[in-house]
């Protein structure tokens, strides 16, 4: 059995991230939220476009108001006017944020600081030299790197494209995630439930969780407790997508057949269980890279996440995730975001694995809490999931954190 930490550097090692050069879309950047750049972006544009003002005020020689004065206002320049006068000594022209400085003038002085009377503007106090003035190119060069490859598209970024004029773009396409839950007793939301049958809220909620993340669930539905109809799952899974992701069927079971279908077609299993609590039967396996309609960079990967909701969630949480991030071409960060809080409740583990109790997390006075979700703590029991933003981590060994104690606690970046 692995340690959590041995089971992600593994999964991590084999994920590649999507080819820059073929795994590609042109995209409106109206469609960019949340994208990933594929090529590093430029734009011919300095920012600002050109020298203007930070501020009301009027636009002056420096060396015309170095001690109180007065100056004959030549011109009036409102944002988007071209100037048409250049600033000679003693003269002034009445400018407003955002407005191109005229030539002639180096300097802004603010409104506040001056008192107009006709066509005379007084200058109360003296500025700095070239103050309340943003010269062009400040901020960015024409031609050199806006944007690195691998970022993700948040509405800042799309922000900066806008304003750099980049209407199209190039990113990666979105992962294909395969999604199939297996179990004769499984049934869909909208059947009505006969004695021992189970509503599937796995594949619901592993395709949320996909979406979440940047990718593309293709979902397979519930497939029966028969090895012809898994592998037949499968098999389609591997040629369409580039992560598959099943729940159930991966413990020790008579009806548990995921491990032994994968050798039989060929896979590579590379983990079967977990020292995690909830989540350890986990199996990962990857394939020969196969004749595909997608253009796959890679072997697929297979997931095997155990049955109970729980377990689904949380080994999604801690392995996938991480797997589909890197997988997408984002530069990185892929890795799960963990934080030392303060603990509200006791928490306890047998000590035996690494154990995540589910919870949220509180900012108290200041100080984030990690708060326990209420009720039982089973692994079937996905009730008190709900509001779940942050999964307080128990080292093994360590049994008991105590109220107000330090824990660390794994951040779950939700919406």
């Amino acid at each position: 059995m692995l340690s959590v930490s041995d089971a992600e550097a593994i999964i991590l090692n084999l994920v590649q991230p999507l080819d820059p050069q073929r795994d590609i879309e042109i995209i409106d950047l109206l469609a960019a939220d949340r994208r990933i750049i594929s090529t590093p972006v430029t734009s011919k544009l300095d920012f600002p476009h050109w020298d203007n003002s930070a501020m009301d005020g009027y636009a002056v020689r420096y060396e015309d108001v170095q001690q109180p004065t007065s100056l004959e206002i030549v011109e009036e320049i409102p944002a988007g006017y071209q100037p048409q006068s250049i600033v000679q000594p003693g003269q002034a022209a009445r400018i407003f944020t955002g407005a191109v400085m005229p030539m002639g003038a180096d300097t802004v002085v603010m409104q506040e600081k001056t008192r107009r009377e006709d066509n005379l503007v007084f200058i109360l106090a003296a500025p700095q030299p070239q103050e309340f003035v943003r010269h062009k190119g400040a901020f960015y060069q024409a031609g050199k790197q806006l944007l690195p490859r691998g970022v993700k598209l948040n509405p800042p970024e799309i922000a900066v494209l806008a304003a750099a004029q980049c209407a199209e773009l190039s990113v990666y396409r979105r992962p294909r995630v395969a999604i199939f839950s297996s179990g004769d007793e499984l049934v869909t939301p909208d059947k009505v439930l006969e004695p021992g049958q189970i509503v599937d809220s796995n594949q619901y909620a592993l395709a949320a969780l996909v979406k979440e993340t940047g990718g593309e669930p293709l979902l397979l539905g519930i497939i029966q407790d028969n090895p012809d109809a898994l592998r037949e799952a499968i098999a389609y899974a591997i040629t369409h997508a580039d992560i598959v992701l099943s729940s159930g069927g991966v413990s020790v079971g008579d009806y548990d057949y995921i491990d032994q279908i994968l050798e039989s077609l060929g896979a590579e299993i590379h983990i079967q269980s977990v020292a995690i609590s909830p989540g350890k039967p986990l199996t990962v396996a990857t394939f020969p890279t196969p004749h595909s309609p997608l253009p796959t960079p890679q072997s697929p990967i297979f997931f095997g996440l155990p049955g109970n909701p729980v377990s689904a969630l949380v080994t999604f949480w801690r392995f996938v995730q991480p797997a589909i991030r890197k997988l997408s071409g984002l530069a990185g960060g892929w890795e799960p975001e963990f934080l030392q809080v303060r603990s509200h409740h006791e928490l306890k583990s047998n000590g035996k694995r690494e154990t995540y109790i589910w919870g949220s997390l509180h900012l108290i006075d200041g100080v984030y809490e990690f708060h326990k979700a209420g009720g039982s703590h089973s692994s079937g029991n996905l009730i008190n999931l709900a509001q779940t933003n942050a999964l307080a981590v128990l080292p093994v060994g360590q049994t008991v954190i105590s109220p107000q104690a330090e824990v660390q606690v794994l951040h779950l970046a939700l919406g």
